[in-house]
């Protein structure tokens, strides 16, 4: 059956906005609804890069906790805070831990201001590590979270 106008106007201002760099722009919530909100919004190849992410997480971490803080999805463990959250930009996802730095191998990026955290950038052609990330996302887990 064909959307009528109205119909069509209701869902395209349904859509979330992509805000600078294709980040989408979901409102702050818990749970998995918002998470799975914010990764259906990704934009192109960033999209399964998202699923695959939030598998990952889910399979290594069955009692994590997720919510969308900031217009990007975290992750965390009740009473510990959050451990890893990803966010898009125009050319690549970042991926943070917040404890990177006790993390084995240290994830690559970071700064001298960055103290604790550390991330990985991974872009469209880049291969995508599964076992480092979930080893990460295993190790990140354990540790105690960030409490904003």
């Amino acid at each position: 059956m064909a959307r009528t106008q109205e119909q069509s106007t209701k869902v395209a201002a349904k859509a979330p906005i992509l805000l600078s760099g294709g980040n989408p722009q979901i409102a702050k919530g818990d749970g998995d609804t918002p998470v799975q909100a914010y990764i259906a919004a990704m934009p192109g190849w960033k999209r399964s890069l998202g699923e695959r992410l939030d598998a990952l997480i889910v399979r290594n971490v069955p009692d994590v906790r997720k919510a969308v803080r900031w217009n990007s999805p975290f992750y965390g463990i009740e009473g510990q805070g959050w451990f890893v959250t990803f966010h898009v930009l125009t050319h690549y996802v970042k991926v943070t831990f917040f404890s990177g730095m006790s993390l084995r191998p240290i994830p690559p990026g970071g700064t001298v201001k960055s103290k604790e955290a550390r991330w990985i950038d991974i872009r469209e052609a880049d291969a995508f590590d599964e076992a480092q990330m979930a080893d990460w996302i295993k190790q990140a887990a354990a540790l105690p979270g960030w409490v904003p």
